[in-house]
């Protein structure tokens, strides 16, 4: 292999998170403790810098470098855009938590950095192998801040856990992945298609492959049967933790599901379009009922993301363009919804006491009205209120199951959200119509948190009063 410097340009974004990471842990080395606010602005400038790369170099024509392995292309770029956005706003959340616990060490933040390198590794591969290298980079950096609060029991227990299940899950993955690789003789995307097309679904291999892939990608969404690790893991992980595995890896998953399903085996889309059906009515249906009998709101909003996901999936077996930008639109809403559920949980959070039963919400609009404003719009934006944008996600992916003649799938779906509505509604209950408790401190939060937490929520109020400018963006990585 030639090696050329014209092939970093692509790869710019993921080389200023790399080099991020890297300083920030030399940086942790030297730094005397009182001085430890330094490595936190040290990532968010690493964070900002690869998003202006990621603008710089996107747009134009797609391009493949490294013989093949990683694409630049418009849905690298949205998504790699989209990912870095919403880490940017989880470490700005995290801070104030990190601080009161004397947590707020460079470990925190290179696991984190790490972490956001493998989902924009993930959603730029054009290959089997550069997707599972993203993915095993992005899980074994989860699995480490699963259990970053040593002195947490249940974190350590939630890490062995997310452990067990995500190797059993990338164990199903690969094991698909080389059955298709058997089958076809490349693990590059646009050759796996072009021998899909040639051969058909004759070789047996070829199905089982799928399969396995299916279920593999299942479980990194936390679909329905293979959610068992989401409740306990944003139950037992430390909150700042859960902001970061409940939001970016999402879109990163997404980008999973769209390059293995749609640029690899597009062409057995009749194979996948009834798995996907199956994990989307699943879903939605666990998901919403059992969130209902929550009193531990981790818990609540970790069942409310396995009903997003089935959503999410409704979107994908669509099989159109129009199915995919709405998927797309859904899942990165869905991300900056519930970084704005969590970074409230962490605001309302000090030392000695974390924010995790739905009664600690109680008088947030006497303590903190505007906090208690966002709060509410985050819970009404994920039941599907008009006009926040999480009305607007739901409709696009309705009227692509729609389209394609699943009328009954559409229904079942309102229903299911109408019962989902219901324990939404039961947060913003607390927050407005009960008393504060009588030792509920005042809250205090920075400057920067107020600022980034307004424009979270006032985000899903304007995307969706105005969500055509997202919307378009979607349909053109598409060509819907």
């Amino acid at each position: 292999m030639h090696f050329d410097a014209a092939n970093l340009l692509p790869i710019l974004p993921e080389i200023a998170v790399l080099l991020t990471a890297a300083i920030v842990l030399v940086v942790d080395l030297y730094i005397a403790e009182r001085h430890r606010e330094v490595i936190h602005g040290l990532t968010l400038i690493g964070l900002v810098a690869a998003v202006a790369l990621t603008g710089a170099v996107g747009g134009g024509a797609t391009e493949l470098v490294f013989d093949g392995n990683v694409v630049r292309d418009s849905l690298a770029d949205l998504l790699k855009g989209a990912i870095l956005v919403v880490s940017l706003l989880v470490f700005i959340y995290a801070r104030p938590w990190l601080r009161d616990r004397d947590m707020l060490v460079g470990e925190f933040y290179m696991l984190g950095l790490f972490a956001v390198l493998g989902m924009l590794v993930m959603v730029a591969a054009n290959s089997f192998i550069t997707v599972y290298l993203g993915l095993e980079l992005l899980a074994l950096s989860l699995y480490a801040l699963v259990a970053f609060d040593r002195d947490s029991s249940r974190g350590a227990e939630a890490a062995m856990k997310y452990f067990v299940l995500g190797a059993l899950g990338s164990g199903m993955l690969l094991y698909g992945i080389s059955m298709v690789y058997g089958a076809t003789g490349s693990v590059e995307f646009g050759a796996v298609a072009e021998a899909l097309a040639s051969q058909g679904m004759e070789n047996k291999v070829l199905v089982f492959g799928l399969v396995f892939m299916v279920i593999g990608i299942g479980f990194k969404f936390g679909a329905v049967p293979f959610h068992m690790w989401v409740p306990d893991i944003y139950e037992g992980a430390p909150t700042p933790v859960v902001l970061l595995l409940g939001s970016a890896p999402k879109i990163a998953a997404f980008g999973l599901a769209i390059r293995l399903l749609v640029d690899g085996l597009g062409s057995l889309q009749a194979d996948w379009q009834g798995m996907l059906l199956i994990l989307a009515v699943l879903s939605m249906g666990l998901g919403n009922l059992v969130a209902i009998a929550q009193r531990n709101i981790k818990r609540m909003l970790a069942y409310s993301t396995i009903s997003h996901v089935g959503f999410i999936f409704l979107g994908l077996l669509a099989g159109t363009e129009q199915g995919y930008a709405a998927a797309m639109f859904y899942t990165i809403t869905y991300a900056v919804m519930a970084t704005g559920a969590f970074g409230i949980l962490i605001i309302l959070s000090r030392k000695g006491f974390d924010a995790e039963r739905i009664e600690d919400l109680k008088g947030l609009n006497e303590r903190d009205s505007w906090y208690a404003a966002m709060m509410a719009m985050v819970m009404f934006s994920m039941a599907g209120v008009p006009p926040l944008v999480g009305f607007m996600a739901k409709l696009l992916v309705l009227e692509a199951v729609v389209r394609i003649g699943f009328v009954w799938l559409a229904v079942v779906a309102v229903v299911f959200s109408i019962i989902g509505a219901f324990y939404y509604l039961r947060v913003v209950r607390y927050i407005y119509f009960d008393k504060p408790e009588e030792d509920a401190p005042a809250l205090v939060s920075s400057g920067g948190v107020r600022v980034a937490m307004s424009l979270n929520g006032l985000a899903l109020l304007a995307l969706g009063i105005f969500p055509a400018s997202l919307l378009a963006v979607c349909q053109a990585v598409f060509g819907a």
